[in-house]
């Protein structure tokens, strides 16, 4: 399936990014974003990325942190629970 210059890529599924893969992106379309120098749908467009980039990053950091509180609470037995 081709993409068009003015689409951008399909967005592969959320967990299958890691964090620091969407945060580096994330930095890039900030970056463009930044510099101004855009048509305003290019820009609608990275806002839009960027914003699901953001969503996507917070929602790893919550399950991260989530994770990090079970694996506190059992204190010497770490053993993580599945998440689900």
């Amino acid at each position: 399936m081709a993409v068009s210059k003015n689409q951008p890529p399909p967005e592969p599924a959320p967990s299958a990014v890691p964090f620091e893969t969407s945060l580096t992106e994330l930095e890039a379309v900030v970056r463009d974003l930044e510099s101004g120098d855009l048509p305003l749908e290019r820009a609608i467009q990275l806002f839009e990325r960027g914003m699901t980039l953001s969503q996507l990053c917070r929602q790893q950091l919550e399950d991260a942190e989530t994770r990090v509180e079970v694996l506190v609470r059992r204190g010497n037995q770490v053993r993580p629970e599945p998440q689900g």
